[in-house]
């Protein structure tokens, strides 16, 4: 993709002087600010409860806050409102560079469930399997829904299992929809990358006449957003609100430099070429996108009836790359690549959502039925690459084949509030809930996963299979489903003045795991009008996802010239079960929860700790390709099947945190107002117990099943700490945003004998400006990561190639500095 050329320096100045004055919206960027009287639907069935009146914590993401983001889209702008939140973005991660997963309070992505309008929303159909945060976790993808939509946020940091169901175990992301009949808005905004970055030398071979570069300049990583959103009167009291956005993303390149031998001695000295060729070879970075959404909200009133409904479609076209491949490498074909070649995944995301629903009163009971139904399906395309053992008449490009997910839900509820002598009306809720999930994977094109025979100049047979990504043969296709139920209920009330006592209790049925009972008492007592304790304790569950139990997958390694195929198996999968593997089971939890809600003048303190314990959780194991695991399948019927992996119930873990939130508006008479919140969030994740097989324990040296890499994944890949400060500064037509956000360090770890990689605590700074033109009209102009920060990069021990100089599992990325404009008109 080209564009046009911006003058990098006048752009960033101008960002930076703006930011003193010349700019302003006369809204709040602030996740809580403005917000403590909204009244919340999250995590209560009452209809009149508002943020600070709440027995669990509840945060409100305005919309404001979502679009005074550089790059607009919704889990950014959690991961910038929220300390408890984080968007790490990985790469060369294959399909996770793609769909990115955030992580609420240190857990799994998977760990949070996420509705729309109080509906549960559909998963991607992607099941991140490489080594990043959240391996083995298919979730939400958020970025699906275009910003222009959303009339807020809720986010409710809590389990809450036996209100909503399985995956609530971290908290609940609901995601609320305009419902406007008239006004709009019409956003475009431009921005890039404007950074300067360092990385380790890394020492080249014996005899080499080029030497390593350590530092860089990019200027790259545009991202052009054109968004909508219009509210359309329908009859007398309905509403049509239509949003579209399309979003054209550049990638980024923050490679290092490979100071590796690219290309076959000549005469037994280098190459000529090793002096000319581009050592910066490797893409490492964000992908390129280009992606266009629609969303749809509508509702209407018939007498005493009310029709509501939504639907949005979401293509997502990405590329990004692997790791290059060298000229010289064995696995390439000079005569198709004489200077090597950077294979790229290309894969497309089609997102489809339909929910429709009814509302009317039955002998004083609030009812609520609803029909919703969501899919999405990734297909991959592999470019620029080759399948080795073709040779050199192997393609270039492949199908590789793709999945999908899909999910329909009925739902039915009633509410209805009973005087019965207390303080305030006992509120009931009950309802049931009936759903299907379907998982689908279909192979890609014979090329791009079969073995043509072509040898390696040794004369001994080569891996087959498309370069970076085999495709899915017929053997891992599946079209699978299973059936859930479940009834539920809820009751709350105002017990005397000042105490608040709420009761939910869920009942599950899977026609693939069996039942599941949870529950949830909480409460809040109010000693005084301006503080109050709050907590709760109650149990969850997550029921293992499709993805978990059906995805498959296959490569076929050589072995001293013998084929064996490494899989990722099904857990039912014959050969998984004689290595120990079982059905899945759901994970199961327990939390607690104790916090403190003060108020004082216009600004309010809340205070929330909890523990939770998580049993049985659903890990990807270990790739078991060892000798003994080679002999021990053979011996058990399974000959040339080399090994592979498999999810598998075991990890117990502990989690502990507090999540601090202060917010308070200060009013500065002419000067302005400045809405400042200050929040911080602790966490501290222990794994108590890894899993482990009598088969695999039965066999010597026994095989670890889950090792020292991922248990320190869980315990320290994400921050223990994240504290962010900001401050939204208003008068009359100027206005400006400062956050600060520190986030705490971050382990990566590596097996051995690689030492494990610290990256030490890091400030981003983000400044906006904004001035109102006209009363339609505003631009803004900003940085996000004004001081151009970046994680520590590896030493060069850990960075063998030259060209993946930073750690995946930073959680603020690393892209550096991002400037940009936005101007903003009112329909």
């Amino acid at each position: 993709m080209h564009r046009t050329a911006v003058p990098q320096k006048l752009l960033l100045a101008a960002a930076v002087a703006s930011l003193f004055g010349q700019a302003g919206a006369q809204t709040t960027d602030s996740a809580v600010a403005d917000n403590t009287a909204t009244v919340i639907v999250t995590g209560t069935r009452v209809s009149n409860r508002t943020v600070l009146d709440t027995s669990s914590p509840v945060d409100i993401i305005s919309a404001d806050t979502i679009k005074n983001t550089g790059v607009p889209e919704i889990t950014q702008a959690l991961s910038v409102a929220l300390p408890s939140l984080n968007f790490p973005r990985p790469g060369l991660a294959d399909g996770t560079d793609t769909i990115r997963p955030a992580t609420l309070r240190g857990l799994a992505p998977d760990q949070t469930l996420v509705l729309v309008n109080s509906k549960r929303r559909h998963t991607s159909s992607l099941v991140n399997l490489n080594g990043t945060i959240g391996r083995g976790s298919a979730a939400v993808d958020m970025n699906t829904i275009p910003t222009g939509i959303v009339k807020n946020i809720e986010v409710l940091r809590d389990g809450a299992s036996a209100q909503y169901g399985s995956d609530a175990i971290a908290g609940v992301v609901n995601i609320r929809l305009r419902n406007d009949r008239s006004g709009g808005e019409a956003v475009v905004s431009y921005g890039k990358r404007i950074t300067d970055y360092s990385f380790a030398p890394v020492a080249g071979p014996a005899g080499s006449t080029w030497t390593s570069e350590t530092e860089r300049s990019r200027h790259d990583g545009g991202v052009a957003t054109v968004s909508l959103w219009k509210g359309l009167a329908f009859g007398e009291t309905g509403f049509v609100t239509i949003a579209a956005e399309y979003k054209d993303q550049d990638h980024t390149e923050r490679s290092g430099y490979d100071m590796r031998q690219q290309y076959p001695l000549v005469n037994g000295q280098f190459d000529p070429r090793e002096n000319t060729i581009n050592r910066f070879n490797a893409w490492y970075g964000e992908p390129e996108m280009k992606q266009s959404t629609v969303f749809v909200n509508a509702g209407t009133d018939l007498g005493r009836v009310k029709l509501y409904g939504w639907s949005s479609y979401q293509k997502r076209e990405a590329r990004s790359a692997g790791f290059f491949r060298r000229a010289l490498q064995d696995n390439n074909v000079i005569a198709i690549y004489p200077n090597g070649f950077l294979p790229i995944i290309a894969p497309d995301v089609d997102d489809f959502s339909i929910a429709g629903g009814v509302t009317w009163t039955l002998n004083g009971w609030d009812m609520d039925s609803s029909l919703s139904y969501g899919k999405n399906k990734m297909d991959y395309t592999i470019e620029n690459t080759l399948n080795r053992s073709l040779g050199a008449a192997s393609p270039t490009s492949f199908d590789a084949g793709g999945y999908s997910y899909d999910q329909l839900t009925y739902n039915l509820s009633a509410v209805r509030q009973f005087d019965v002598g207390l303080n305030s009306p006992l509120n009931v809720a009950l309802g049931a809930e009936a759903r299907r999930e379907g998982y689908e994977l279909t192979a890609g094109e014979p090329d791009s996963y079969r073995n043509g025979g072509a040898l390696l100049p040794s004369g001994l047979p080569t891996a087959s299979g498309a370069q970076v990504f085999p495709g899915f043969r017929p053997s891992d296709e599946t079209d699978s489903h299973r059936n859930a139920f479940s009834v539920f209920g809820d009751i709350e009330a105002n017990l005397t003045p000042d105490l608040l006592a709420s009761f939910a209790v869920r009942g599950e049925h899977y026609s693939d795991f069996g039942n599941n009972w949870s529950g949830k008492l909480a409460g809040r007592y109010n000693f005084t009008p301006a503080f109050a304790l709050r907590g709760s304790v109650q149990n969850g569950f997550r029921a293992p996802s499709m993805q978990q139990q059906f995805f498959t997958s296959t490569s076929t390694n050589f072995i001293n010239g013998i084929p064996f195929d490494i899989t990722t198996f099904k857990p039912t999968d014959p050969a998984a079960v004689a290595l120990g593997a079982k059905p899945l089971d759901a994970e199961k939890s327990t939390n607690f929860s104790l916090g403190a809600v003060a108020k004082f003048g216009r600004g309010s303190v809340t205070v929330d700790g909890y523990k939770i314990n998580i049993r049985n959780r659903i890990v990807l194991s270990e790739n078991l390709t060892q000798a003994n695991v080679r002999n021990y399948l053979t011996a058990n019927g399974f000959p040339g099947v080399g090994g592979g992996r498999f999810f598998i119930n075991g990890v117990d873990t502990t989690t502990k945190g507090v999540d601090v939130v202060v917010n308070y508006p200060f009013a500065l008479g002419d000067i302005g107002r400045v809405d400042v919140t200050v929040a911080g969030n602790y966490t501290d994740t222990d794994v108590k117990k890894v899993p482990q097989t009598a088969e695999l324990a039965a066999l010597s040296p026994a095989p670890v099943l889950f090792d020292r890499v991922n248990v320190l994944t869980f315990e320290q890949g994400t921050p223990r700490t994240k504290f962010t400060a900001s401050g939204t500064w208003t008068r009359g037509a100027l206005g400006a945003t400062l956050r600060a956000t520190r986030y705490g360090k971050v382990l990566t770890p590596s097996s051995a004998p690689f030492p494990d990689h610290m990256m030490s605590a890091r400030t981003l700074v983000d400044l906006e400006g904004r001035y109102t033109i006209s009363k339609a009209m505003t631009f803004a102009i900003g940085a996000e990561n004004l001081f151009d920060q970046y994680p520590d990069p590896y030493p060069a021990v850990l960075n063998a190639t030259g060209n993946a100089p930073f750690t995946n599992y930073s959680p603020f990325g690393r892209s550096g500095r991002y400037v940009y404009a936005r101007l903003s008109y009112s329909l």
